[in-house]
């Protein structure tokens, strides 16, 4: 900086910055677990951006191989905590592919009701600390209420809340309990007897009804929010074809302004799941966005998953409707030790965070000779160099919380 104060300007023109590297995270709130981005700024403006993914390297693809299918269903659940429940179904369906499994129409109707919760659960949690990145925390409180009734929920049908293994090779565990006490959380939000019993389905049914309307209050407190405007639209764009290529998938994908789903899209095996029910797939451009959003931005990002939301309180409704007159049961029976066929098979399912590969290689023994994981997180990782480049350096927990990313999944 010049020593020549006496006009402002020239002062101004001297200043000189130099190149520095700034290690952003693992601790810094916006890197969601062991991930670190090491930022190449010149002042504020960041040149390069190098995601390193850390070692949580749980080895779970490689014990995989050494497990049988129903014994690998737990670490199914650990490669996206927050959204297990849709784990567990998208390698349940490889498994039944590779073996010519079909379930019944009851199995595959409760695991409609389970996996769009656990979408629902999984979006609140994105939505929440998106909120918390930016700088505001009063959204993260109320989605993490909401997610809350939502475990209840799970904990009276399997009896865990994190680390579920309920949907599995052939449906499920269990059945959906008949009749349970009112979870409490739900009961003092809709000002119920807490003692008071009722059906399973009633209580997913009265969970909706009293969240539905929040939705709105969400927007209001974030997406129509100027501040939250200010920060998002037309920063972070990522383009169709760079979607495409980096292979992007799910809400980042169709933030692009790609119209994919792969429940809508995907192998039969898979959609027959999603058949005769009324559902839309989101996708910008939307008449409803503010003046600044561009398509493929941080607000189009977090507004699909926030529509996605609305989808998927449709389809479980649906569910619950369908499930009373569902034939067949909750599962067809599938042995620990049999035998496996000599054959491979690759299926992908539709997560909240994107596209979950599972790719299998059996040579006719009870456990997978290759057990192998695509991982959406990991693809949608990969835009953050090119969407980071010549942006400001408080710019990149905006970007980066757009992306949703999970590192247990990343890092497998």
């Amino acid at each position: 900086m010049s020593l020549v104060a006496e006009d402002p300007r020239i002062v101004e023109f001297d200043v000189r910055t130099d190149e520095m590297l700034v290690n952003m995270g693992p601790q810094h709130p916006s890197t969601h677990g062991v991930l670190r981005l090491q930022l190449r700024t010149d002042g504020e403006v960041v040149h390069e951006v190098t995601p390193h993914i850390g070692y949580l390297h749980r080895c779970a693809e490689k014990i995989g191989e050494n497990l049988a299918p129903v014994q690998w269903i737990p670490y199914s659940d650990r490669m996206d905590y927050l959204a297990g429940m849709n784990m567990n179904l998208g390698f349940s369906l490889a498994v039944e592919k590779l073996i010519g499994m079909e379930v019944p129409e009851k199995a595959m109707t409760l695991r409609v009701i389970i996996a769009e919760l656990g979408r629902i659960a999984s979006h609140l949690v994105g939505m929440g600390a998106y909120g918390l990145d930016l700088g505001t925390f009063s959204p993260f409180l109320y989605a993490f209420r909401e997610r809350e009734m939502i475990l209840d929920l799970f904990e009276e049908a399997c009896g865990a809340r994190l680390t579920y293994s309920y949907l599995t090779i052939g449906g499920a565990t269990h059945d959906l309990p008949q009749e349970i006490t009112i979870p409490p959380g739900l009961a003092a939000m809709t000002e119920r007897d807490p003692t008071e019993q009722m059906a399973w389905t009633d209580a997913v049914r009265l969970f909706l009804e009293w969240f539905e309307p929040r939705i709105q209050e969400y927007h209001t407190l974030l997406t129509r929010n100027h501040i939250f405007i200010q920060r998002t639209a037309g920063l972070g764009i990522l383009d169709r074809e760079m979607a495409i290529s980096h292979n992007c998938t799910g809400p980042v994908l169709r933030g692009s302004g790609v119209d994919f789903d792969l429940r809508r899209d995907g192998e039969p095996i898979y959609t027959r799941m999603y058949a005769g029910y009324d559902w839309s797939v989101p996708v910008p451009p939307f008449t409803e966005a503010p003046p600044e959003a561009v398509v493929g931005d941080n607000w189009c990002r977090f507004y699909v998953r926030m529509l996605e939301v609305v989808q998927s309180i449709k389809l479980v409704r649906q569910a619950l409707d369908r499930y009373p007159h569902a034939e067949g049961t909750h599962r067809v029976p599938f042995k620990l030790g049999a035998k496996l066929p000599v054959d491979e098979c690759y299926l992908e399912t539709e997560c909240p965070r994107g596209q979950l590969g599972i790719y299998l290689v059996a040579d006719g023994d009870p456990n997978p000779v290759r057990c192998r994981a695509k991982s959406s997180s990991f693809c949608n990782l990969s835009v953050i160099e090119p969407l980071c480049r010549g942006v400001l350096i408080a710019d990149i927990p905006a970007i980066l919380g757009s992306l949703d990313v999970m590192m247990g999944e990343i890092d497998r």
